[in-house]
């Protein structure tokens, strides 16, 4: 089990389910070195752990995820400033190992909202699978209304999830969007009351956790390259992962659990 180091980052495994959460909820729960660090390492971990089926990602109080903590970005120390291109490569990695990973995720990934979800926070929610909001909930991209541009991939995530026309108008206005409103665009998969937030999105997580997790890889997959290659070519691609699914001891059960008329029991194999 990955070990936090910070109380700004909690995880609790459940179930087979992992349920990572932002703690900064005096700063709704604003992205620092400490969180962002143990985010990376607690990744990392799931990604390879046997013991996790699905993850849950969300935030502690009333926010999901701020973003980057502005009131850090005045900068104040006597240190001088690394060059462009350290910087850079240690924004890359922490980039590609927080939202990065979460995309490349073959195990099902969920961010429950219990409000706010803006810059940062908008692109690591993007990046799950699925979004369950509370009905408070809210979001926006951010960057504009403090002079920046975007980062984690909130563009290319944006895009895909709601297509490029409202990718540009809600990157350039900065538009609050409210839970409803989000719902209809597909940014929100489900929403719910405030107080059946954590309850909902668990139970989504466990009854995934406990599914057929080689299916799902493949299932990634296939939608993964959903807007990179022709239809013949996903025809090609979904048939030979339909085959080696096929030889899976999770087909072979469900097969015999449809014929008995009984739940069928993944192993993951």
């Amino acid at each position: 089990m990955f070990e936090s180091d910070s109380s700004e980052l909690l995880c609790e495994l459940r179930d087979r389910v992992l349920t990572i959460t932002f703690n900064r909820p005096e700063a709704r729960n604003a992205l620092s070195t400490p969180l962002t660090k143990n985010l990376r390492g607690a990744l990392a971990w799931a990604a390879s752990a046997n013991e996790v089926g699905a993850i849950v990602v969300t935030g502690a109080g009333k926010a999901f995820c701020a973003g980057g903590d502005v009131k850090r970005m005045s900068g104040g120390s006597s240190k001088p400033a690394p060059s462009l291109e350290s910087q850079f490569q240690e924004m890359r990695a922490r980039h590609h190992e927080t939202a990065g990973v979460l995309r490349r995720m073959r195990k099902p990934t969920i961010a429950a909202l219990p409000g706010a979800a803006a810059g940062a926070g908008l692109a690591i929610a993007l990046a799950c699978d699925m979004r369950v909001g509370a009905r408070s909930a809210f979001v926006a991209t951010g960057y504009a209304g403090i002079g920046l541009s975007g980062d984690y991939g909130v563009a290319w995530l944006l895009t895909r999830t709601i297509g490029p026309a409202k990718a540009r108008e809600y990157m350039l206005t900065n538009e609050r969007i409210a839970a409803a409103k989000a719902e209809a665009l597909g940014l929100f998969n489900r929403v719910v009351e405030d107080s059946e937030l954590q309850v909902a999105a668990f139970e989504l997580a466990k009854g995934l956790a406990n599914g057929p997790q080689v299916a799902f890889g493949y299932i990634k997959d296939n939608l993964d390259e959903a807007f990179e290659i022709d239809h013949a070519s996903a025809i090609d691609r979904e048939a030979d992962r339909l085959l080696k699914a096929r030889t899976t001891t999770d087909h072979k059960e469900a097969v015999r659990a449809f014929s008995e008329k009984r739940k069928p029991t993944f192993t993951g194999e």
